[in-house]
């Protein structure tokens, strides 16, 4: 089997991650996952498809995300993992799927209006 290419997005980040058969190696943006994603919640964000599908040091992952925050990347490279497990093996869908972890988190910042503060907020209204 090849490398496997899939893009998970998540607020402005990006992530085009490329899984192949290996021996469970995370390399982000060539660091090492613990090293670039500084909290332990995030790496275990990175790593809950490979959990929730028992494949856990099975395939060796090159991610290159850009874009946004660490929390968006860290969920944007989770969308494309699992995605890219699902183009590998289909019964992994049925165990992805009720986790919420093939579904792509559409919530963005609103952009901001002319003539407005911000987004929603107006500036203060006066009469005289």
């Amino acid at each position: 089997m090849s490398t496997v290419h899939k893009i998970g997005r998540r607020k402005t980040s990006v992530a085009r991650v490329f899984v192949k058969p290996g021996t469970g190696v995370i390399s982000i943006n060539g660091k090492d996952a613990k090293t670039y994603f500084c909290t332990d919640v995030l790496v275990y964000k990175v790593n809950q498809p490979f959990l929730l599908t028992e494949t856990v040091d099975q395939y060796d992952l090159k991610v290159n995300v850009f874009g946004g925050g660490i929390t968006g990347q860290a969920e944007a490279i989770r969308l494309g993992v699992s995605r890219a497990l699902c183009a590998i093996n289909e019964e992994y869908r049925l165990v992805l799927k009720p986790h919420g972890l093939l579904t792509r988190d559409a919530r963005m910042v609103e952009r901001k209006k002319f003539g407005q503060k911000k987004a929603r907020k107006r500036f203060q209204f006066s009469k005289r």
